[in-house]
This record gives structure tokens, sequence and C-alpha cells, in this order.
């Protein structure tokens, strides 16, 4: 009996009352259908329960889908089909990308290439703490513009290499030691991501429909080549990736800061590692070739036809490791992590996809576009309280191409109409598409990777995630501004 984990009662009942209160209490708006509201209620009601810790979050999503297919929501009178809903979450496969990237990255830790990339890294920019912060962007700016899956790069490449260095410090969460530097690290590694993804049309896989939707929302059309893009993500994107792990390290300084003799330290560890060994050999190899695929390098040389989707890859290279032997089905059977991140973000993800079929999401931007109308401000000051509340919204989402796909046409039509310049209002939305990633521990697939590793709790997570969305949209409106003044994009 005193291993049971019940309900947490004060957390739980402020879920239960938020919940009620949308349901019954809260009006349903005008517009909105009351299944699309009912459905608010549990998503907000399961958000409270995560925040508040009622119980793991695992068990709460359990639930959430438990009430979604009891309450029908998203299909009233149709018991089997709201089942069917309420269990889409795990047909998505992106949360498939992601809980495998988890499996496969447990081959760097069982083979010891994990530690030995990790002594390498050391050995070059170990002197400092914020050195290998640094290395870290370095890193992953290198593989954006040819790594069209965020997640792949952010979790399945960049975490692994971080986790191996945290590790040689004997930073792990499991011993309470997380502060040493995993803790600054882990939220580094996951917090460059959406800066690089804003960087370049191919860095994440919505980025192309953004382009799409500001396209087909102009009249003439605006042709927003590649180059235009990273043209001017340029010099925000600079300012932002220096200034990310300074502040981050103000947010919550690692207690190891200086380490002189790391370099030193790290090639002696190097040499009694020996010569790489055969499945050091394969894991290597299986991580060259994810990353080949997830780069889309097979269909740039032989066409569209070589293409292989993300989450097929993450399968192929998960096969190989089992068949030679490197990773066992019982190393995956005791990922906890991948499992737990599968339930979970499977449940966020179906609320979320259901908010905006039925119409709720599409509701809230035009009734936002509408209200900012109202105060008739000038384009500038509508421009940036659109964009505002565009970032901002992304609380209410598990995925960047949900919504997206929900609000950014709108909200890119509204600008429009206050008077804001085309290709200036779909820079902002466009690039804050990806930066409001930051936000929360399940805004993109890159987040319950480095979340899941346990380095920071949840509170550490959101208070940098909003801090540094503070900042990075103040540089990308000054910064990105002037630049694309300069470049004569608005």
């Amino acid at each position: 009996m005193g291993k049971m984990t019940p309900l947490k009662p004060v957390p739980s009942l402020i879920a239960i009352v938020i919940t009620l209160l949308i349901w019954f209490v809260i009006p349903v708006p005008e517009g909105v259908t009351p299944n699309a509201w009912h459905l608010l209620a549990l998503f907000v009601g399961t958000i409270a329960a995560i925040i508040g810790k009622a119980l793991p979050i695992g068990a709460i999503s359990i639930v959430a889908i438990a009430l979604v297919a009891l309450t029908q929501v998203t299909n009233p009178g149709k018991a089997g089909k709201a089942l069917d809903d309420a269990l889409s979450g795990f047909s998505n496969s992106l949360i498939w990308l992601i809980g495998i990237s988890i499996m496969v990255s447990q081959s760097l830790n069982k083979t010891g290439l994990g530690a030995r990339i990790g002594y390498y890294f050391i050995s070059l920019f170990g002197k400092k703490t914020l050195g290998i912060a640094y290395a870290l962007a370095i890193a992953e700016t290198t593989l954006a513009p040819v790594t069209p899956s965020n997640t792949a790069r952010g979790g399945g490449i960049i975490h692994p290499i971080m986790r191996s260095i945290a590790d040689s410090y004997d930073s792990k969460p499991e011993l309470g030691t997380a502060g040493k530097i995993g803790r600054y690290l882990a939220l580094v590694n996951y917090n460059i991501n959406p800066i690089t993804s804003a960087m370049f049309i191919t860095a994440t896989a919505p980025n192309p429909l953004i382009v799409s939707l500001i396209m087909k929302g102009t009249d003439p059309s605006i042709e927003l080549s590649w180059g235009m893009w990273a043209i001017a993500a340029l010099a925000p994107a600079i300012v932002s990736l220096i200034v990310l792990p300074i502040v981050v390290y103000w947010l919550y300084p690692p207690e190891i800061k200086s380490t002189p003799n790391a370099p030193v330290f790290a090639k002696e560890k190097l040499k009694e590692l020996g010569a790489i060994t055969l499945p050091e050999k394969i894991t290597l190899g299986v991580f060259g070739l994810l990353l080949v695929m997830w780069a889309g390098i097979p269909a740039f040389i032989f066409g569209a036809s070589w293409t292989v989707n993300p989450t097929t890859a993450a399968f192929i290279g998960l096969g190989i490791l089992l068949m030679t032997g490197v990773l066992s089905w019982d190393d995956m059977l005791k990922c906890k992590g991948a499992w737990d991140t599968v339930v979970w973000f499977s449940a966020l993800v179906m609320m979320a996809t259901f908010l905006g079929k039925l119409g709720l999401i599409t509701w809230l931007s035009q009734t936002v576009g509408g209200a900012i109308a109202g105060l008739g401000m000038g384009w500038i000051g509508a421009t940036i309280l659109l964009l505002l509340v565009y970032v901002y919204s992304h609380y209410f989402f598990a995925s960047t191409t949900a919504h997206i796909t929900a609000m950014f046409a709108a909200f890119f039509a509204a600008g429009l109409a206050l008077g804001a310049p085309p290709l200036l209002l779909g820079l902002l939305l466009g690039f804050g598409s990806s930066l409001m990633m930051s936000l929360t521990h399940y805004g993109t697939g890159t987040a319950p990777i480095i979340f899941g590793s346990g380095y920071a709790t949840l509170g550490e997570w959101w208070k940098t995630g909003f801090i540094l969305s503070v900042v990075n949209i103040i540089i990308w409106i000054v910064v990105g501004g002037v630049w694309w003044k300069v470049l004569g994009y608005w």
C-alpha cells in the first residue's frame, strides 16, 4: 500500500473545477458547437492536471483518453467512433518518431559510443560549460538546412550527444545531480531547436506549408524562395543563438562552470576506451544512415520516389540495431521513457487535433482578428499584437503543424486587412511558428524527448521557455525588422 500513487487531492480538484466551469458554467460562444466547447473543457482540465502533477503525466493522459471516449465529444451518439477518435493519436507518425528515436538513442549508452562522442566534444570545447553550449548550437545549426525534421535533429541527433556530455560529468537526474551541468545543457539543447527550425524552409516540416499559405494569401502572390527565407532569418537567428546560452546560464547556472582540465581528462578517457568496437561501428553507421534519410538525400539524388518518411527511417534504424544484436527486445521493453512519451503525447495530440477539426481554433483566430481590428490601432501595433496572440496560443497545441494549419491563414488574412506589409507579416508569423515551440514540453516533437530525459522540472522548463520566447520575439521584431528593411522586404 505504501507504493500506491493515487490522485493528489488539491491539483486534482483544481483541474476538475476548471473542467466543470468551462463545460457547465461558461456559456458556449456563438459560432462554437457544444461538443467543441466541451472538448476544450477536457483539454484545459488535462493541462491543469499535468501542471499540478495530479498524477504522472502518462496516467493523466489515460484518464483524458477515457473521458474523450466516454463523453463522445468528438462523435456524439457514436460510442465506437468516439473511441476510435480517442485512440487516433496512436496512429500519428510523429509520435512514433519520438518514441522510436528514444529507443534508438539507447544504443549510444549501451555500446559506449555515446561516451566516446561525449569525451570527444569535451576535448574540443570542455574548458567552459558555456563553450559546450555553443558547440551544441553550432552543431544543430550545421544540420538544420538538410534536416527537415526538427524532432530528428534536436531529439535524435543532438540530444544523445548532450546526454553523453552530461553523463561524463556524472550529471544524471536519477542521481539528483542534474544541476551539475545536465539541466543547463538540456535547456540549451531544446531551446536551440526552435531557432534553427526558423532559419531554413527545410529545417522543419511545417515551413513549406507556411510558404504555400503566404503565396495563396497574397495577390499577386509572393514568391518566398529558400534563399530569401534563409537570408531573412540570418541576422536575428545569429543574435538569438548568441544570446540564448547566456540567458539560460543566468536563469539556471550550472554548478560546474569552469573545467580547465576537462580536455586532458577527456583525451585520457578516450585512450581508455581503446579502439572503436563493432557494436559502436554499427551504431555509428545506423546514425549516419538515419541522418542521410532524415536529410532527404536519397530523394535529392534519385528523385521524389526515393523519399523516406522520417518515422519510417527511425523504424529502419531500430530494426537494424535489433537484427545485429546491438539492442535486444528486452532493452526496448525496459525503455520506459519511450513508451510513456508515446502514451501522453498521443493523448495531447489527439485532443489538439480535434479542437481544430471541430472548428474551435478557427473560431478563436477569427474572433481575435476581429477584436484586434476593432481596437483601431495602427498596423505596426496591430501586427505585433496579432503575433503575440498567435505565438502564445501555442499553449493549447501539441503540434506546430496543427497550430499552423488551424490558425496561420486566418491570422495572415487578418494582418493583411489591418494594413501590414505582406512579406513582413508573413516572415513574422512564419518565424514565430517555430519560435513558439519553446513554450511547453508538448509543443513540438523534440520537446517530450528532451523533457522526458528528466534533467529539468516542469516549472523550470515552462519558466525558461516563456522567458526565451519573450527574448526571441524582441530580437526577431527589432533586429529582424531592421534587417528586413535593409533587404527591402518591406
